[in-house]
This record gives C-alpha cells, structure tokens and sequence, in this order.
C-alpha cells in the first residue's frame, strides 16, 4: 500500500487507472464492500478470512493521495476502511497509522487552499467544503480518531468562517457555502446555488459542527456558527400537508426573492431530503441543549415518514434510498426524546426488506453495484442495523454525517 498517484519513469504523476479508482472508491467501488465484510465479521455474522481477502483487495497498490480526495474516495477513504478494523487485528495498526499520516497532511494542504480561495474573494465549490470529496468529509474522519489533533481544529475554524463570513457579489450578500456551479449537469442554476442537503450543504456542515460540539471539540465562534445555520433552516423552512420541509437548493433568483418558487417538497431522503435535514437540526439541538427544537426536528423526521413520502422513494441504497432512511431514522431514535421515531422502525424495516434484491445477504456481494452510496454495499449494511436492531461495531454510518 504506496500513497500517491502512480509514477512514470521520469517521476511525474499520471492518473490512476479505472481499477484502480475503483478499488479505493467509497462511494461506488471496492471500499463499500470491504467495510461490509469488516462489519459482519465483527458481528460474528461473516469471518475474518474473507474480510481480510476484501482489505487485501482494497489495500494492495497505489493509493491516491493527491489534493482532489477526500473521505468517499484515496486515502481518507482507506484510512476510514482500515481505522475500522485496526483495532481488531493489529497488525493493521501500523497500516492505519500510516494512512493517517498522509491523511493529516492532506488536511493541511486543503485547508490552505481554502484559506487562499477565501482571501482571494472566489466562490466555494462542492469540493472543497462537502461530504463526499470536501474538508467536511475529512472533518468526520478526523472525528473519529483525530478528535483532538490540530487538523480537526483547522477545519471546524475553516467551516465557522465559511458560515459566519457571507460574501457579496453583484450587489448580494450570499453565504459563504454558495457555489457558483450547478448542483447537477442536468439542472442549471444560473448565478450559481445554496445547497441544504447533507451530502453536499447546510445540513452536513451543520451535523459536522454539531458532532464536534457533542465530542467537546470546540474552536472560536462554533457556537454562533451552528445559530447561524439553524436560522437559516428556519427562514427556508416550508410547511405542507406531509409537515414542514426545507428546499434541495435555492438559487439567486430564490434568494433575491426570498421565497421557493416550487410549492413541493422533494423526495425525503438522506442527502438532500427532509430525513437528512431533521437529523441535523436534532443533532444542533442536542449540541445546544434546546429541548424545544430537538422536538421540532424529531416532529420533522416523524411527518416525513408518511407513506406518501416514502412511496416516492424507488430505490434501494443510502443516497437517496430507503437504505439511507432507514439507517438516519435509527440514529435519529437513539436520541429522541419519546419513542415515536423508533416506533416507526418496524415499518421502514418492511420496506428496506422489499426492496432488497432476492439475493442480497447472501455474502456473495457480487449482485448489482458494489459501492457504499447507490450499491448493495450500503443496503446490506443497513440491513444488518435492522436485523441486529444496534448501532453498528465499525460505526461505518459516521461517514453519513448521522453519527
């Protein structure tokens, strides 16, 4: 295992092969499986053999290192695979340790990028600040094991700036989370977007500075910085006949305006739906101690549970499937305070069985996609939650921002 993109004779980089991505790909490849394998075998329901041989697949050759990766894909994505089975078998100690190193360093040269991209005035980007492949992401690895390494208090002085320091374009005071890109190819948004879900916008850099506020992680102006997220999911919020929910994004014209010009909400689903949304806003409350709005955000969660909701849902997976509502609904429980969510569970545990593929659970992870995010990777996982009914021994659904 060698960090770093593949070298040429003459010692420049080139880019890694599509096996090779997959191979350290989180979302999609190769590393969704292996956290699975690691999961059963700590649970007793699979065996340390085929969890090494799925390690050894993920672990052998390059491993990329370069400034573009980020916690679902090279090293921070090894790192998150390997910290979840070092501390059974220690021989991997030693490998962990290394893919820590390199993601320390990582996290030093991102956020000076960052720093330089805000003194310079430009836009941030997906990339830069998200779950998938931003200093978000890497925040919640660094939770995990790094809690109080410098690196972790770079990014969570790195996100209080992003929230409290809006910018001003054009005449507009925009927040500092606003991208000038679209949130899809296929969806424009001319003058660029704010983002409320939790893969790529308010939610998740909210569950992150709530997460390290429960740890005690704790830097300068993080407190006014969860007020100010939690205030603009009150300005944003809609009520309708399924309960109140929150846009995917709002666009310049939006904002100008002040109001949404759709009049639905979208599907209610982990990353960019309601589900993801409420499980912020509980974790803020819970970081805060605000008994009133956590009881707000569990309301939230529980309307948007209805079976018109969730028959928008078609798909399996955690993304934006019932996988991924299933897994937010269980954490969410864990902390409600009444039993309400969790007594939705046995319901939501029907319908992630229905939609499973006949052969998933067989541990043969070979049927559709592999990965964590679309793929049965995600879905076995949750469905091991379900069969189990605890939290899970790897604690993989931190890297959902849930946790």
């Amino acid at each position: 295992m060698t960090p770093g993109t593949k070298p040429t004779p003459a010692g420049e980089k080139v880019p890694l092969n599509a096996d090779e991505v997959a191979r350290q790909s989180l979302a999609t490849g190769a590393v969704g499986p292996a956290l699975l394998a690691v999961e059963r075998a700590w649970t007793g329901c699979g065996d340390w053999t085929t969890a090494q041989a799925r390690l050894r697949q993920v672990a052998t050759g390059n491993v990329d290192a370069d400034d573009d990766t980020g916690l679902y894909y090279g090293v921070p994505a090894v790192a998150f695979l390997l910290q979840a089975a070092a501390d059974r078998h220690p021989r991997l100690r030693a490998a962990s340790q290394t893919m820590d190193e390199h993601v320390l360093r990582l996290t030093r040269r991102r956020l000076v990028s960052a720093a330089s991209r805000i003194d310079r005035g430009q836009p941030a980007a997906f990339a830069e600040y998200d779950l998938f492949n931003g200093l978000t992401g890497i925040g919640a690895l660094l939770l995990r094991h790094h809690s109080r390494s410098d690196e972790l208090a770079g990014i969570l002085r790195y996100v209080v700036t992003l929230v409290t320091r809006p910018r001003h374009e054009d005449g507009a005071e925009l927040p500092g989370w606003w991208v000038a890109h679209d949130p899809d190819k296929i969806m424009p948004t001319p003058g660029g977007h704010a983002n409320f879900g939790m893969a790529h916008g308010t939610a998740g850099l909210l569950s992150f500075l709530a997460l390290a506020t429960v740890d005690g992680r704790m830097v300068d102006g993080q407190r006014e910085a969860i007020a100010e997220l939690t205030r603009w999911f009150d300005r944003w919020r809609q009520d309708g006949p399924d309960g109140p929910w929150w846009p995917q994004w709002i666009t310049r014209d939006e904002l100008r305006a002040g109001r949404l010009a759709r009049t639905r909400p979208g599907r209610p689903s982990w990353c960019y739906g309601t589900v993801g949304i409420a499980r912020a806003l509980q974790l803020a409350a819970l970081a805060t101690d605000e008994p009133q709005r956590q009881h707000a955000a569990e309301t939230a969660l529980a309307a948007s549970l209805t079976d018109t909701q969730l028959n928008r849902i078609t798909e399996p997976g955690l993304c934006h499937g019932v996988a991924g509502i299933y897994q937010t609904v269980y954490r969410a429980s864990l902390d409600a305070h009444d039993p309400g969510l969790a007594d939705r569970l046995p319901a939501l545990t029907k319908r992630l069985i229905r939609h499973a593929p006949p052969d998933v659970g067989q541990n043969n992870n070979q049927a559709g996609a592999p990965g964590l995010l679309t793929g049965h990777a995600g879905l076995e996982l949750a469905l091991e939650t379900a069969r189990r009914g605890t939290p899970p021994h790897t604690g993989w659904d931190a890297c959902l921002l849930i946790t």
